[in-house]
């Protein structure tokens, strides 16, 4: 009896234990075709910070985006990359955190932000000019690390080949 508590109990503990990972690697299982980046933001005043990001270029990949994902990691998004410049309009259906949008020049500048978007919201969030990428990271991001526009991103490595045409 008591080899069988101890057991249930040790059990339960690992099931609590990777209860937390299990959920850590939910927007790994979601995204998993979608290939990966690292991207440096640098800003004037603050430090420059490295994200892993999920890269969107497909119309399909666009679409989907981070519908459904329950988690992102402080240091994890996704960037939008698109063909060429043009008004970008996004919104949060089916889209369960809250996350900052960065409109980013096809110069990898950052042209405005929309912070702290409304999980769910139909409502639509435009850039302010065309654009060639949007980065979506974590609700707060952008005002934790002082992001602003003029502030640029800096690709770790050539994500989708961005010298080549991007899939419209």
């Amino acid at each position: 009896m008591q080899t069988t508590r101890r057991l249930a109990l040790q059990v339960i503990g690992l099931i609590l234990l990777l209860g937390g990972s299990l959920q850590a690697a939910r927007p790994a299982r979601l995204l998993a075709d979608f290939p990966q980046t690292g991207i440096i933001l640098i800003n004037d005043d603050g430090p420059c910070v490295l994200y892993d990001v999920w890269v969107a270029s497909s119309p399909a990949q666009r679409s989907r985006g981070l519908m459904f994902v329950e988690e992102l990691g402080t240091y994890e998004g996704m960037i939008f990359l698109y063909r060429q410049p043009a008004s970008i309009a996004m919104w949060m259906k089916n889209t369960l955190i809250p996350l900052d949008m960065l409109f980013i020049l096809g110069n990898q500048r950052i042209l405005n932000i929309a912070e702290n978007t409304t999980p769910l919201s139909t409502d639509t969030i435009y850039s302010e000019a065309p654009v060639q990428m949007v980065l979506e990271l974590p609700g707060g991001s952008a005002k934790r690390w002082n992001f602003n526009a003029d502030d640029w991103i800096l690709f770790n490595e050539n994500p989708a080949n961005l010298n080549q045409p991007l899939a419209q």
